[in-house]
């Protein structure tokens, strides 16, 4: 299983590298794009849609997903104003909602409420990746590797020393001694990154300012991972989805990135604007 695994990354690792740095940009839009509705796709399913009520949501995502491109190249001007929206929402839900929500162990099942919530997880995502990816592909990257860092070495470390469970009703695996790993993994690659001088321009701060911010992504990316998780024991699924070999669906890979990449991409484009 940890073999499939592996190669499964790898090749998923080449394949995203290529595109990122490569792929001209109005295709990378359109590769994100296939990927949010990879994502919705399998919200359906977790949402116990119909088949006709999953091709109406797909439907209804593109257009929403059409309309956000066609805002950018008709209204530049107000294309930000709409981004930050968006993050906002992103922010509110992950800030407010899903932490409520876990707490209370919510059952939500109601269809429209459902949508709106898969919308708001998986839109901000790819807008998220499409707008970090203009501002630098490694300043993507470099946001994208610190939550895989935190994953793997959360893996390593809970299955090694993990004693003291961090959510046993959504997700009995997950420890605390993970949480601490994936802090002391991601402060590790930090240091490698700052030594090696590899960050991107516009990540250099100070260092106490640069570990606080990464220690919050890795938070979001914990929070994230346990959301996804309480959605499909809701659904009584192990997986989102069987696309990829030894990883599960799309969601189960992007769960921690739909909680980190639009609050960064949110924060960083406030920073901008004022």
């Amino acid at each position: 299983m940890l073999k499939q695994r592996v190669i499964t990354a790898i090749i998923l690792l080449a394949g995203f590298l290529g595109a990122l740095f490569y792929m001209p940009d109005l295709l990378w839009v359109g590769l994100i794009i296939g990927i949010v509705l990879i994502g919705v796709y399998e919200w359906a399913r977790l949402a116990k849609y119909s088949s006709s009520g999953t091709d109406i949501y797909l439907c209804l995502s593109l257009l929403l997903m059409l309309a956000v491109v066609w805002v950018n190249i008709s209204y530049p001007t107000y294309s930000e104003f709409l981004h930050l929206v968006v993050y906002a929402l992103a922010g509110g839900l992950w800030v407010l909602i899903v932490p409520a929500w876990m707490i209370g162990g919510w059952q939500v099942r109601q269809p429209l409420l459902l949508a709106l919530i898969g919308w708001v997880l998986l839109i901000p995502t790819g807008l998220a990746m499409v707008d970090l990816r203009v501002q630098s592909p490694w300043l993507l990257l470099c946001i994208m590797s610190i939550v895989w860092m935190a994953d793997i070495a959360a893996y390593f470390t809970g299955r090694k020393f993990g004693k003291h469970k961090l959510a046993p009703g959504i997700s009995p695996g997950k420890t605390w001694e993970g949480v601490g790993g994936a802090l002391f993994g991601v402060s590790l690659y930090m240091l490698i990154l700052i030594w090696a001088s590899w960050l991107p321009a516009s990540q250099q701060m100070y260092p106490g300012i640069l570990f606080l911010a990464v220690w919050i992504i890795v938070g979001f990316a914990v929070i994230g991972d346990l959301f996804e998780s309480a959605i499909k024991r809701q659904a009584g699924v192990k997986d989102s989805g069987a696309i990829l070999p030894g990883h599960g669906g799309l969601l189960d890979r992007i769960d921690a990135l739909t909680s980190t990449l639009p609050i960064t991409a949110g924060v960083l484009l406030l920073q901008r604007l004022i």
